[in-house]
């Protein structure tokens, strides 16, 4: 028979599940802070939920105070992760909980954000709140594996993502398109999810893409354009310099300032890399200076050139491959074989995701 002690603590874990269920809801929606969910129970039962508001603000714990009705005894708050200690563009979350009057705060992981990190405990212990950390931790701490990692690196998480035939190839001389229209909203799904995206001026003078999510009511989440254009050869007319509301931005090292000026009048902001020992502009660099943009997550979609140096350079966190079932053989050019050779010594773990639609294959590397 279960002692006491283990059914509080499943207990626990079951409210800490429902937390990171909310948490899911807004991931990768909530700007430079992390997606957190929170369950306020009373008496054993939920009262109200919380989750951070798209853009980061209001925190969950926040929303989940705010959402509470009625008058309630012996207030238990569950949280995905430790609230927040400090003061920013709001006041802490741990100060609404003290004023709140919670009997007890159960977190899954503490925070990384040194402002914060493991301050939240010894403050609401001090006003005579019981306070249970790292309570399932594991699944939780891998659902902020991204935010974790940007915390820690000052570097945006970067996830590739190309498209190629079943022998390799991810250029067709007929079709624009390798895979199926099911397979391709899995792109508008990871565009939705990254907060920015990269592409070369290649690219973009080859296909002319939108590079927006055109899955159904979720355009106004369309990531962030940033080109690798080291000499400015992009084209002027392309649809997201004529077409797009927000600005673009490329990277160059070009000092030929009729080029720049002509960019300048476009809605465009350039910015000025160094190059590397081969030549090109510094990836790293680039990082860099997306992450000082407020860019949490990246998505590289790369021809082969780019793919393959984020690939050489160890630059990804993520990597989706899809594929086609389709062999193009002599109708095809730019074969991958190599690259797909050096993700795979790259990563430790793949998987094949199960799209249930299609007969493509989407390989996840991780």
């Amino acid at each position: 028979m279960s002692s006491k002690k283990d059914k509080s603590q499943l207990s626990d874990i079951n409210f800490l599940k429902l937390a990171l269920s909310l948490a899911k809801k807004n991931e990768g929606l909530t700007g430079e802070n992390p997606s957190v969910g929170c369950v306020i129970v009373s008496d054993k039962k939920i009262v109200s939920t919380g989750v951070t508001s798209i853009g980061g603000r209001p925190h969950a714990e926040v929303n989940a105070i705010n959402n509470l009705k009625g008058k309630h005894k012996n207030l238990i708050a569950y949280m995905t992760m430790e609230p927040c200690t400090h003061f920013g563009k709001t006041p802490p979350c741990t100060k609404k909980i003290i004023n709140k009057k919670i009997k007890k705060v159960v977190y899954g992981i503490n925070d990384v954000d040194p402002r914060t990190a493991q301050k939240a405990y010894k403050q609401l212990k001090s006003k005579g709140i019981k306070v249970l950390k790292n309570v399932y931790q594991n699944e939780i701490k891998d659902f902020y594996r991204k935010y974790i990692y940007v915390k820690k690196n000052n570097l945006p998480y970067v996830i590739g993502k190309i498209a190629c035939s079943n022998d390799n190839y991810i250029k067709s001389k007929s079709n624009k398109y390798l895979v199926d229209e099911n397979t391709l909203k899995v792109t508008h799904l990871l565009r939705f999810r990254n907060q920015g995206i990269l592409i070369t001026y290649k690219t973009l003078n080859d296909d002319n893409p939108k590079l927006d999510c055109r899955l159904n009511g979720l355009k106004k989440f369309s990531p962030i354009k940033f080109i690798i254009d080291k000499n400015l050869k992009s084209k002027k007319n392309s649809f997201i310099f004529t077409k797009s509301k927000v600005k673009n931005y490329i990277f160059h090292n070009c000092f030929n300032q009729k080029k720049i000026k002509s960019f300048n009048k476009k809605n465009i902001v350039l910015i000025r890399i160094k190059e590397d020992k081969n030549n090109n502009l510094n990836l790293n660099e680039i990082l860099k200076k997306i992450y000082k943009l407020k860019i949490q997550t990246l998505l590289v979609e790369g021809g082969k050139k780019l793919t393959k140096e984020f690939t050489i350079n160890n630059l990804f966190n993520e990597f989706y491959l899809l594929k086609s079932n389709k062999n193009l053989k002599n109708k095809a050019f730019l074969n991958i074989s190599n690259t797909i050779r050096l993700l795979s010594l790259n990563f430790k773990n793949q998987n094949l995701l199960d799209t249930y639609t299609n007969k493509d294959k989407i390989i996840r590397y991780f």
